[in-house]
């Protein structure tokens, strides 16, 4: 998944910094979208994933107009009913942004959203 940094991406627009540079929620944003996708082969009708831990390094700042591109790598089987991704973020030139792992949980989608409306 490929994404330009906005001002509206940055730490400064965010509050997680007061710098103009990518900020590490978006990052993890782009990142978990990222699983989701690569989740798909894993779940089927009624069934989908939900992020349950997540563990990034964000090494590099990227400006404002920067390109990142954002890969997760699906374990080869579900441990259970538990996914682990492995994460990375690169920029245009190459250099490596970010890397990590994301953890995702397959869930039964109704008994999911019944579980948590009856928390309200």
């Amino acid at each position: 998944m490929r994404h330009e940094v906005t001002e509206a991406h940055t730490a400064t627009a965010v509050g997680s910094g007061d710098v103009p540079v990518l900020a590490t929620p978006w990052l993890i944003t782009w990142m978990e979208a990222a699983t989701v996708r690569a989740a798909a082969p894993f779940v089927t009708a009624g069934l989908t994933t939900v992020g349950t831990g997540v563990r990034i390094r964000h090494l590099h700042a990227t400006p404002v107009g920067g390109r990142v591109d954002v890969l997760a790598d699906p374990p080869a089987a579900a441990e259970g009913r538990q996914l682990t991704f492995r994460v990375r973020a690169v920029d245009g030139s190459g250099q490596v942004v970010a890397t990590g792992e994301i953890d995702r949980a397959i869930v039964d989608r109704r008994r999911f959203l019944a579980g948590a409306s009856a928390q309200e």
